[in-house]
This record gives C-alpha cells, structure tokens and sequence, in this order.
C-alpha cells in the first residue's frame, strides 16, 4: 500500500520516527540503526512496509531498500514477528546479517534481545536458502575485509562453501572453477567468476 514516506521528520526516538508528508504525521516504527541517521528537521525517506492483522496495523520504515528487504525476510522466518525483526536489525546491518548466516554465526543474532539460540539457529538455516546470491557475495567480501571466514581453507575453499550457501552442489561450484586461474585471488572474486559460468 505505501511504498515510500518522503517529508520532513517531526519526531525521532528510539524505535520510532514520525514523518510529516503533506502535513499528516506518519508514525514508522524502525530499527536503530535506520533511527540513528536521522534528526528532527531533516528531511528524509523511509522505505516502508505495512503490517495488518486482526485490529493491528503498523507502519515499519527504513533508510534504505536494502533493510526493508531484510526485515521482510526475517518475517517470513516462523517464530519471527516485526519487534524480533526490528530487535535484530537495530544490533545489525544487511551485510553482516548476510556475513552471520555465511559464516553461522548465532552469537550475531542472539545478541538482540528476544532472540534466543534456537531461534537464531532457525533464522540462519532459513536465511541461507532466501537470500539472494548479491547479498551473499556482500557478505563474502564483508567477510574477507573483517577477517572471519574461516581460516583453515584456502579462498577457493571459501567460496565454494559460499556457493554451496547459495544452494549449489559441491560438483556444481567445483565444475565451474575447473581450469579458472584463482592464485592471489579474494573469496569474492572467486565466487563472481564462478557465478558467471553458473548463470
């Protein structure tokens, strides 16, 4: 119904930011992280998602696509409402939430408050059959700069893994880096040849 909230911000808080378009104030509850790159009298735009049921109906809004993008994967995760979503997008950004399901890292998550271990658990092993193949390569290259991929493998290692995340089979990713000249080259250029060939 509204894809976007363009005006003028009234209100900023913790979790909340009120927009004024057209001179209605438009209460979009949001991440932290979204809340934080905004300030009473700027001027702003919220990428926004409309959550009804029964006699709820919530405005959730962020700075960027890419957010917005995550907080709807997240709520089509069983056990995962808009506060688990919101809770988990405010102690992180889309990178490192792709960066935690690669690397499978629970600790990431569970850090939100209401985010338990199995439900963190649950939101990774889900997460790495619905995100897309942009995000992961992201996540990869994230990965390599912050120096948590595993270390025990060489790159092309940790690209097939990558790719294995994005739900090919080792004989797929492994086929399509057969005769490629990977010497000196990072995870993420690895995982880009292989995608090339794999398309």
């Amino acid at each position: 119904m509204f894809y976007y909230v363009k005006g003028k911000v009234a209100v900023c808080e913790p979790g909340l930011v009120v927009i004024d378009a057209g001179g209605v104030g438009y209460a979009v509850q949001t991440s932290a992280t979204s809340a934080s790159q905004v300030q009473p009298g700027d001027n702003a735009t919220f990428y926004t998602y409309l959550h009804v049921r029964e006699d709820i109906f919530d405005l959730y809004g962020f700075i960027t696509r890419d957010e917005l993008d995550c907080f709807k994967l997240l709520l089509g995760i069983s056990g995962v409402g808009p506060k688990a979503a919101l809770s988990i997008l405010s102690v992180t950004n889309p990178a490192s939430l792709a960066l935690a399901v690669l690397t499978d890292d629970q600790k990431a998550l569970s850090a939100a408050p209401g985010v338990g271990k199995k439900l963190a658990q649950r939101i990774i092993l889900e997460l790495k059959d619905r995100m897309s193949k942009g995000q992961l390569e992201s996540a990869a290259s994230v990965g390599e700069t912050m120096g948590v991929l595993p270390e025990s493998g060489t790159a092309a290692d940790d690209a097939i893994a990558a790719l294995m995340v994005l739900g090919y089979s080792r004989a797929e990713a492994t086929t399509a880096l057969k005769g490629a000249d990977l010497t000196g080259l990072s995870v993420d250029e690895i995982v880009r040849i292989a995608l090339k060939k794999l398309f």
